[in-house]
């Protein structure tokens, strides 16, 4: 598997789908960076060089775009900051409900995770009422 930033990028899918397995990178992102590099988008991640591999990651690199850990520190950092400041949005994440707008009343099941069942209470058994032992047996 070739590596690109630190991640291993699938060997038998086309370099222009497997670059989409980097966060951050989708279809045109990875088209423009291929173009860049000089590299022909319909080559197998298995056949590429050491070269262009090279080209490929200073490509990644030149690009103005945030990817892999850059850009989900900076979605980190932007929730945080929803967060402390006490915006709607913020209390949302905070919450685990849906941020956007949408209806909590059915759906949802995404954000707010599985159903919780109703609470049952389990009465324990009686227990039988114990007759007083008499002096006399039974006939």
């Amino acid at each position: 598997m070739p590596r690109i930033i630190g991640i291993d990028i699938p060997k038998e899918k086309k370099i222009v789908i497997a670059l989409t397995y980097l966060y951050g990178v989708g279809m045109d992102l990875s088209n423009k960076i291929l173009k860049d590099a000089s590299v022909l988008p319909d080559k197998r991640a298995k056949d590429l060089t050491e070269e262009e591999i090279v080209r490929i990651t200073s490509a990644i690199q030149k690009s103005s775009s945030k990817i892999e850990g850059d850009l989900r520190r900076s979605i980190s950092q932007d929730i945080k900051r929803l967060i402390d400041i006490g915006s709607w949005r913020g209390m949302r994440h905070k919450k685990g409900l849906p941020v956007r707008g949408q209806r909590t009343r059915t759906n949802a099941r995404t954000r707010k995770g599985r159903r919780k069942g109703a609470v049952s209470v389990i009465k324990e058994k009686a227990a039988p009422k114990r007759v007083a032992a008499t002096a006399t047996p039974p006939k």
